[in-house]
């Protein structure tokens, strides 16, 4: 067998689907159950399938970023470098009064600080030389007054994280504990739901903290499917080297999912492997069918969570306002708002580099800048 047999090729993270046989016809399964699992798989292909747009919609963006904002973002930091240098050529000079050279240092250590962020070695020491406080000891103080917050927001402390993280980290750190607290109390709020709703209608339920595997029609759904795994995929019967390292490695996961009554990942192996019907006809009973309906039911709530976090991650790295998806439309529009915006900034610097030249259009321009930051300090 040739070691490229699609049979084996696993799938993309996110864009494997638990796709499992369609359940025959029979008089012996009710109606709503029946629905009631349709229901499920349609949830969890259009889950998927919103997946594989996000991962689409990020790659596309990213390649919009890369072709219209990062050009920008050089120029930017170019020019940026080049009015600290300029400022820094200025303070060498005695054409500034007291107050002006005040207003130089703190313009120049602000310009500085922000090339320093992003790698500039030369900025952070131009930085340092000027500055009282040096980056690093700004960088500290930053990060204990925002650990000091997110722990105060999350009623706990940070113990994971250690003491001589960044700000990025213990943010990222905050984000995450955040969202996990979310989640928890989404699933408690879905737990309640569900004990509501069994009260009125009294369905088949799944012990708490059992694989559906544990359940005596799971346990006949584990076995049969198990078995079509191990039969499919013993590498003894595979003469091609790399398909039988292929068959070995997917034979041991289905060992391990069936040691452990793991039925959700025997269904994902099934697929991996692209099995024909491993169900026998005659499991599929009333009983049977709501076993599976609640293990798809668990893989929704998964793919639900996988939904929400990469919405976040994705909003966070793109700089999408908070309340907006990230969708087509909004990822559009952040962009053409931080082209613009580079834009704008960028004339403006460069009528401030021509400004800048002479000693008396240096001057204009110091009380101009002096002037906004008085403005903002307010």
């Amino acid at each position: 067998m040739n070691a490229f047999d699609p049979r084996f090729r696993r799938p993309a993270d996110g864009a494997g689907v638990v796709v499992v046989p369609q359940p025959r016809a029979s008089g012996s399964k009710a109606p709503g159950a029946s629905r009631g699992y349709q229901l499920q798989l349609k949830r969890i292909q259009k889950l998927q399938q919103q997946l594989l747009e996000l991962d689409a919609l990020a790659q596309t963006h990213r390649q919009a970023l890369q072709q219209q904002v990062h050009p920008l973002q050089i120029e930017h930091r170019q020019q940026l470098r080049a009015m600290v240098l300029l400022i820094d050529e200025r303070l060498q000079g005695k054409m500034l009064a007291a107050p002006q050279r005040r207003a130089a240092v703190t313009i120049l250590c602000g310009m500085a600080a922000t090339l320093a962020r992003e790698g500039d070695k030369a900025m952070a020491a131009l930085h340092d030389r000027h500055s009282p406080t040096s980056l690093a000891d700004q960088a500290r103080a930053r990060s204990e007054a925002m650990r000091a917050d997110i722990e105060a927001a999350l009623g706990q402390p940070l113990h994971d994280l250690p003491l001589e993280a960044n700000a990025e980290q213990i943010l990222a750190a905050g984000m995450a504990r955040l969202r996990e607290q979310r989640a928890q109390a989404d699933e408690d709020k879905r737990a309640r739901a569900e004990r509501r709703r069994a009260k009125k209608q009294k369905p088949p339920k799944t012990p708490a903290g059992q694989q559906v595997g544990d359940l005596p029609e799971g346990s006949a759904l584990l076995r049969n499917l198990f078995r079509r795994l191990a039969s499919a995929l013993h590498p003894d019967r595979e003469s091609d080297p790399a398909a039988r390292e292929r068959k070995t490695t997917l034979m041991s996961e289905a060992n391990a999912a069936h040691a452990r009554r793991d039925l959700l990942a025997l269904l994902q192996l099934q697929q991996d492997a692209e099995l024909d019907d491993p169900l026998d006809e005659s499991l599929w009973g009333e009983s049977q069918l709501a076993a599976m309906t609640a293990l798809l039911k668990q893989r929704v709530a998964d793919l639900e969570r996988e939904r929400a976090g990469r919405q976040d991650a994705l909003a966070q790295e793109f700089q999408v306002p908070p309340g907006m998806g990230v969708t087509p439309g909004t990822l559009q529009s952040v962009l053409l708002e931080q082209v613009w915006e580079l834009a704008q900034a960028l004339e403006l610097m460069r009528a401030d580099a021509r400004l800048a030249q002479t000693d008396a259009g240096f001057k204009r321009w110091l009380r101009a800048q002096a002037a906004v930051m008085q403005q903002l300090a307010v």
